[in-house]
């Protein structure tokens, strides 16, 4: 059975239920938003090309560095140019403090701090200090005629710490030029390319707006695309950054792939110790008694870092429809949007909106628990009103909240008027509502009719303020008391039912109920859990009395 009630649903299609109000604010929200969407997304489509699919790229670098410099001696490319230890990085020595023929022997430290002395006690023989230049002897020597440092064994004389010349030695180096190969290869696509064309010249040079392809590059002008002055870095070296970009479209209807080339000073020039980019090395000599020597070189340079990036796209199907299929959700912001605004609206007491009222009551229907409340209608408001039960005092006092404002009651033949005279009976009814006493009327009642009752829940009146009682009204007599209306209710629901059966107070009771619900509920939707009040069910139990005397009456359970 459960297998066939779920095959049986999944035959059905279920939609969404909408209403439609007239609001030039809330349809211009919508279009506003509509068009933000629209926007956006000929924007992914024109500029990020989100229905392609993205990799990034593999890159090698190759470089070759050209030029030579003068100065007291010819320095070319094998000397100027130093091997990194990093990633497609080279470095361009701009300027050097030269310290030559040092010997392995005893000599004084430089006065540094803890190489300062003034006895042999302030030095400890054998021990090194790791900003010194060797090991200490144990002796105080004299360095010059203001200090006195430890004696050390190393290679002296021991280089002096004192500042880069100015302007720097190989300042001129900024003509040289630097040759960068780039190869990429896009994996995914099987895509390989490279920034040297084919049809290359080789005498061009990097210019952004003349050669913005050319891979052959001045040092003097990368430094000024990178927004600094070469003379000035040359002196303390710095690190540049060549970046090269490459956004590839590998689409055959616009294929484009080349790369796009800037530069950019890495190291902080504002910092006020160990500013710029220096190493020290040596270069070692022999002489002819195989004594050795060496000459010791400061070297200041310029470090260039060749960072590679990029990406590619081509068109692709899965990309294409996933984008779309996001980007139409997107309509949807626009709806949860406005409902936002009602939602804040319905929660805030600041204001009421008649448009706003009325779109909330349709929108939402508020779904209870059945056996936690039960519905109050009274005939002096125009609402429904819902109470949490277990009661803890009468219900006509219990406090409620509202259900449904302004309820509209929809048309039904069982409570449909004829054109006959419904004459017959009326007077009967009439005699039966004078005559009914209100002397002991209890004191929630309001409109003098009820009885008097020990449950919480059957002490309820018609009205919510004193007045006129509803059994009093001639419509309280036509739809909920007379005869007529009631078998006509009863035989729209079984058209063969016997009227004249020892059943048909009890029938015509029961129906009697019902008929007064759908009155003053609207609907028969709650009539389940709505409460008739004392004066109209005593009424519809002495029309229509049970033999016994005895009611079942409201189950609360």
């Amino acid at each position: 059975m459960v297998a066939h009630g779920l095959m049986k649903r999944l035959g059905n299609y279920n939609s969404p239920k909408l209403i439609s109000f007239p609001s030039v604010s809330c349809v211009s929200v919508k279009f506003i938003m509509y068009l933000g969407v629209v926007a956006y997304i000929c924007y992914a489509f024109i500029v990020q090309k989100r229905y392609q699919e993205k990799e990034e790229l593999t890159s090698a670098v190759r470089i070759n560095l050209k030029g030579v410099a003068y100065a007291d001696r010819i320095w070319d490319a094998a000397e100027y140019t130093m091997p990194m230890q990093s990633r497609d990085s080279f470095f361009v020595m701009t300027n050097i403090i030269k310290t030559e023929n040092q010997l392995q022997q005893t000599c004084p430290e430089y006065p540094i701090d803890k190489a300062i002395c003034s006895s042999d006690k302030s030095c400890e023989k054998g021990s090194a200090d790791v900003h010194g230049n060797g090991v200490q002897t144990g002796r105080c020597v004299q360095f010059n005629e203001t200090y006195k440092t430890c004696e050390i064994m190393a290679w002296c004389p021991i280089q002096k710490e004192e500042a880069p010349p100015v302007p720097a030695v190989l300042r001129n180096s900024e003509d040289f030029t630097v040759l960068i190969k780039n190869n990429i290869h896009f994996p995914t696509f099987n895509y390989t390319t490279q920034n040297i064309s084919p049809k290359l010249n080789i005498s061009c040079k990097f210019n952004k707006v003349t050669s913005p392809l050319c891979p052959i590059f001045r040092l003097g002008d990368i430094i000024k695309e990178a927004k600094e002055n070469y003379s000035e870095m040359a002196v303390k070296g710095g690190i540049i950054a060549i970046e090269i970009k490459w956004d590839c479209n590998l689409d055959s209807w616009s294929h484009h792939c080349s790369p796009e080339y800037s530069f950019r000073r890495l190291d902080d020039k504002t910092r006020t110790h160990y500013t710029g980019f220096s190493f020290k090395f040596a270069r070692h000599y022999k002489l002819p008694n195989e004594t050795e020597h060496r000459t010791l070189f400061k070297a200041y340079g310029i470090r260039f870092d060749v960072l590679v990036f990029g990406m590619a796209g081509k068109f692709n199907v899965i990309e294409f429809f996933t984008f779309l299929g996001s980007t139409i959700t997107y309509f949807g912001l626009a709806v949860t949007v406005i409902e936002i605004c009602f939602c804040l609206y319905n929660c805030s007491n600041c204001c009421k909106i008649a448009l706003c009222e009325n779109v909330i009551r349709k929108k939402y229907e508020a779904v209870l628990m059945p056996e936690q409340v039960v519905f109050v209608s009274h005939v002096d408001e125009p609402q429904i009103a819902v109470v949490k039960i277990p009661l803890k005092t009468s219900l006509q006092n219990a406090k409620s909240s509202v259900f449904e404002n302004h309820f509209v009651k929809s048309y039904d033949p069982r409570i449909y008027e004829s054109s006959e005279n419904h004459s017959t009976g009326e007077c009967e009814l009439r005699e039966l509502t004078q005559n009914i006493s209100s002397s002991d009327c209890p004191k929630w009642c309001n409109c003098g009719r009820c009885n008097e009752s020990e449950k919480y829940h059957e002490q309820l009146c018609c009205r919510k303020t004193d007045g006129q009682c509803i059994t009093t009204t001639r419509w309280f007599m036509q739809l909920v008391l007379s005869r007529d209306t009631l078998n006509k209710a009863l035989l729209y629901e079984d058209p063969f039912l016997d009227l004249t059966g020892h059943k048909s107070k009890s029938q015509l009771r029961r129906v009697a109920y019902k008929q007064y619900i759908h009155w003053r509920f609207g609907s028969f939707d709650l009539e389940d859990r709505a409460i008739i009040p004392n004066c109209c069910r005593k009424l519809i139990r002495n029309t229509y009395p049970n033999a016994d005397g005895k009611y079942t009456g409201f189950n609360m359970d």
